[in-house]
């Protein structure tokens, strides 16, 4: 994915939460996959 490693995976995952806290991830994974499935059915 992206050449990305599983050690960068975690880090991207730590720095993330540090950002956003434990409580707002959800809601925004939700709100990026939303984004992406309109994206997604715009062009098809």
């Amino acid at each position: 994915m992206f050449g990305l490693g599983s050690v960068e995976l975690v880090i991207l995952a730590g720095i993330l939460v540090l950002l956003f806290g434990s409580k707002k991830i959800p809601e925004l994974a939700r709100s990026i996959g939303g984004a992406a499935r309109h994206i997604r059915d715009m062009f098809s």
